[in-house]
């Protein structure tokens, strides 16, 4: 039987095709993965709520961070590493707080967590728009991290994981498109920026947040179970026939080979995994903070064309997802993350050398398509180790690993380009600090099933 967009045995593909057999090949596919059952899966709708919650946040303030950096910084005159300070404590904060989050998505559900976590977010940018000292833009910007910490990222990817299995790279790429495409529509943000000024936008994006907080997250359902569904939408008997062959006993017995919390943590596995990703971080924060600085203060390059940069980089990641939609879910997912740690490196120097508008466009394609590709597999890797049952506590131990390097990543390179004058002694050992998480990915195995379950 087809699903997915795996492709089938090669007896079964005729020798002699042309391109109609193809795009009904192709349909079929589609249709076996969206409609398993006849009907479009609930968990697709999932992934489309979980994507407009993460466009919502990334247009109005996590993709146009820098350029609020780069207008406060002219209004205040506050230093470049003062200014990524509150940047990095907010990850600290988003860190610290992930065994908590991880708790309380496990407990209460991502749906609860993501309606608050956006209310927060919305609240904490009307009153952004109001600040006028650096203790009050580090206040409102923490409770904009808290924000969009609990409605973001982590929470989403708990629901997904637990509703895709054979799907679950496709899922999770898919579901990151919106964080993407806020990027690519970045441009309407700065134009707001420009024409209304940074207060005015912060908060009409506030208003924006709260009024979309509810219909966005109506969708979201913990797990499939709670709702009669199965994972990926597949029918009850095949499910119980595949726990059969394993020797289990029932259509959720897939859940009783799952890690806990402490159990993954006691692994290698997960301290390299968590390693890796705090070393991809160092790159993505510090690009997220700087980049519209550099393209803009340091290679003279107009609001505008940094605007473009941004786009074009998401524009780039959208392809990176597409990319780890299809690959993910076939080849080796500690292969492909490292291998795009290497892309990072080598973008990160072509910005830290730019000379000319090309270099910079070739930093935006290797940094965004390897963004695009490491994001939703790293978490896919960690749901394949250790299981869903108690993934959202395994995701938040590990972010108190993974945010050091999206606190430490802009406040280095900020530190060194207040000294310098350049960013590229920053970006340069930032982007050597890749080659690094590349080796820990590689390191990262699968563990082995803890004493308790090879008991069973």
């Amino acid at each position: 039987m087809l699903y997915g967009w795996t492709r089938p045995p090669l007896e079964r593909i005729p020798i002699q095709t042309d391109g109609r057999a193809i795009l009904k090949h192709l349909a079929n596919a589609i249709q076996a993965t969206v409609k398993p059952q006849g009907y479009v899966f609930q968990g697709w709708w999932i992934v489309g709520a979980g994507s407009l919650v993460q466009f919502t946040s990334a247009i109005l303030f996590l993709q146009v961070f820098s350029t609020y950096v780069l207008l406060i910084e002219a209004e205040f005159g506050w230093s470049k590493a003062l200014l990524a300070g509150a940047f990095a404590l907010a990850r600290v904060e988003s860190g610290l707080l992930g065994p908590v989050q991880g708790w309380m998505v496990d407990r209460f559900g991502p749906r609860a967590v993501i309606r608050w976590g956006l209310v927060i977010f919305g609240l904490a940018l009307i009153g952004f728009s109001q600040m006028d000292s650096i203790l009050e833009f580090y206040i409102y910007f923490f409770f904009i991290a808290l924000g969009t910490s609990l409605g973001g990222f982590l929470s989403t990817t708990v629901a997904l994981v637990n509703w895709f299995t054979r799907h679950r790279a496709k899922a999770l790429a898919l579901s990151q498109f919106g964080f993407s495409f806020g990027g690519i529509l970045v441009p309407i943000t700065i134009y707001a920026l420009q024409v209304y000024g940074w207060r005015a936008t912060a908060v009409g994006s506030g208003i924006i947040v709260l009024l979309v907080t509810w219909p966005l997250t109506r969708t979201i359902t913990h797990r499939p179970e709670d709702v009669g569904e199965t994972p990926d939408g597949i029918s009850r008997n095949e499910t119980a026939q595949a726990a059969v062959g394993q020797k289990r006993k029932g259509p959720e017995s897939f859940r009783r080979t799952d890690f806990t919390a402490r159990e993954a943590i006691k692994t290698k596995a997960f301290w390299f995994i968590a390693l890796g990703h705090g070393t991809s971080l160092l790159i993505v924060g510090a690009v997220m903070v700087h980049l519209v600085l550099h393209v803009n203060g340091q290679l003279g390059y107009s609001l505008t064309i940094a605007g473009l940069i941004v786009s074009l980089m998401t524009a780039m990641q959208i392809v990176g997802l597409i990319s780890a939609g299809i690959v993910g879910d076939r080849l080796d997912k500690r292969i492909i993350v490292s291998v795009c740690m290497f892309f990072h490196a080598a973008g990160l120097l072509l910005l830290a050398f730019a000379e000319n508008i090309w270099m910079v466009v070739g930093f935006a394609t290797l940094h965004g398509v390897a963004w695009g590709i490491r994001g939703p597999l790293m978490q896919a890797i960690r749901a394949d180790y250790f299981g869903v049952t108690h993934f959202g506590s395994i995701m938040g131990w590990s972010s108190l690993i993974v945010m050091i390097g999206m606190a430490v990543g802009p406040v280095y390179a900020g530190y060194l380009a207040d000294r310098s004058g350049s960013y590229e002694s920053g970006f340069t050992t930032l982007a050597i600090t890749a080659i690094f998480g590349a080796m820990f990915f590689m390191l990262a195995k699968k563990p082995p099933l803890p004493h308790r379950l090879i008991a069973q």
